[in-house]
């Protein structure tokens, strides 16, 4: 098909990519007004030639051969939304080595292998744009890549999975069980058949790996960020943080520090967090998303909105589409960076132990109520410095055996508090693994 504008190849025409070519076929004006020329979609790839998506192609190439897409001559950029790591970063590369531009939404790729694929743009002289990664809709990427750019980010607290913040207001709201709102979340849509990248906290691990290195100027460290999940939480847990004063958001949280030395590291971690009603992201429900960053200049502010879905995320991708397109049309590439900073300068920078910070904590231990227990926990916890605020030991209904022990700490190491509850753990009258929660404050 033949274009005076700047073209585009999708591969993947699952829910996203149907959306991404709705937005470019239904506001085709409106973008060609807005960039001043066309920006046509010429060729989609996909495996299925047959499900109706509720978008007519008319004359645009529709075929299965994805390899061939990404080398097609009349295309200038690649939309990557297959999904995956091997494929996904193969056709990248392919398209990269073919002197193409990269628009993806995958940031599982780009969390494990977006090193490489941004060292082989930047050879290239290509660029590769991934605003709909993170967040959906919600233009965080881009606001640290140039709203924010001036600004040294000191912290960054994010609600990065609108999974598990749905089944978290919901366990909150009705006092269900996880695995009674994890099912009516499936049947509703808002979790996939197999949820553990999403539950575990996998999912925002990804994220926040993309957002650690931008704000921070570092290379991509996925695996080296702590990650834990929702599923050991209960309805007591909701209790005890709504009597408190409190409400339980899975977090992605990065930091900055700087050592007595003058030397820097970083803070990059994903688990349940207990933050203050009266914080912003206290405020996000549901499947909504919402990050919140601090620079030094600029101070607290707060990017919030839908992280999925088939048009905000399609709106993201073609955003991305449009800022390449300027782009191609002046032959020019990497106006700015990727990651925020250019590659050559983004260096590994050490990743502050979990054992090392320093923070309040929320513990329920599961105990046989007989006399003397409270007293074996509290010893515990005084042998490892760790200071008690409250401790509340609920009363044994009938038939139970053990019953749960809530307490509050001050502000510890954490490392002191794994080695008390190690000991807890082991004691004759403890009948489960003791589950924490980490206090958050200053958000």
């Amino acid at each position: 098909m033949a274009s005076k504008g700047v073209t585009v190849g999708l591969v993947g025409f699952g829910t996203i990519g149907a959306g991404v070519a709705k937005v470019l076929i239904n506001n085709h004006d409106v973008i060609a007004q807005r960039l001043g020329f066309p920006l046509d979609l010429v060729h989609v790839a996909d495996l299925d030639l047959e499900s109706d998506r509720g978008i007519d192609l008319g004359d645009i190439r529709f075929d299965s051969d994805a390899p061939a897409l990404v080398t097609n001559p009349d295309v200038d950029i690649v939309v990557e939304l297959v999904g995956g790591y091997d494929f996904a970063r193969k056709l990248c590369l392919d398209g990269i080595n073919a002197g193409k531009h990269i628009v993806t939404a995958n940031k599982a790729l780009l969390a494990v292998h977006g090193n490489e694929i941004f060292g082989a743009a930047s050879q290239k002289g290509v660029d590769v744009a991934f605003e709909a990664a993170v967040g959906g809709g919600i233009p965080v990427l881009r606001a640290l890549r140039e709203g924010l750019a001036a600004n040294e980010i000191q912290s960054l607290y994010g609600i990065l999975n609108g999974t598990t913040n749905f089944v978290l207001t919901e366990m909150e709201r009705t006092g269900a069980d996880f695995e009674v709102v994890l099912e009516q979340a499936q049947e509703l849509g808002y979790a996939e058949a197999d949820p553990t990248f999403d539950v575990e906290g996998v999912d925002a691990a990804h994220k926040l790996a993309l957002l650690t290195s931008m704000a921070f100027g570092s290379t991509l460290d996925f695996k080296s960020i702590p990650t834990e999940g929702i599923s050991q939480l209960t309805p007591l847990d909701f209790e005890s943080a709504e009597s408190n004063g409190y409400r339980i958001k899975l977090l992605g949280i990065a930091k900055r520090h700087v050592e007595a030395d003058g030397s820097e590291t970083i803070e990059s971690r994903v688990h349940p967090t207990l933050i203050p009603r009266s914080s912003m992201l206290a405020n996000v429900d549901a499947a909504m998303n919402a990050v919140a960053i601090r620079g030094d200049a600029v101070g607290p502010t707060l990017y919030y909105g839908a992280g999925a879905g088939e048009m905000p995320t399609a709106g993201a991708v073609v955003g991305d589409l449009m800022e390449i397109a300027r782009e191609v049309r002046r032959e020019q590439s990497g106006r700015v960076a990727p990651l925020a900073f250019p590659q050559e300068t983004l260096k590994p920078k050490p990743l502050r132990a979990l054992g090392d910070l320093v923070s309040r904590f929320y513990v329920r231990i599961e105990a046989l109520d007989r006399p003397g227990v409270l007293a074996k926990i509290t010893g515990a916890l005084g042998e490892q410095g760790v200071g008690i605020e409250s401790i509340h030991q609920q009363g044994a209904s009938p038939g139970e055996v053990s019953v749960p022990v809530v307490l509050w700490t001050h502000e510890v190491r954490e490392s002191n508090m794994r080695d008390a509850l190690k000991t807890i753990d082991t004691l004759a009258e403890v009948t489960a693994a003791s589950n924490v929660i980490r206090i958050e404050e200053d958000l």
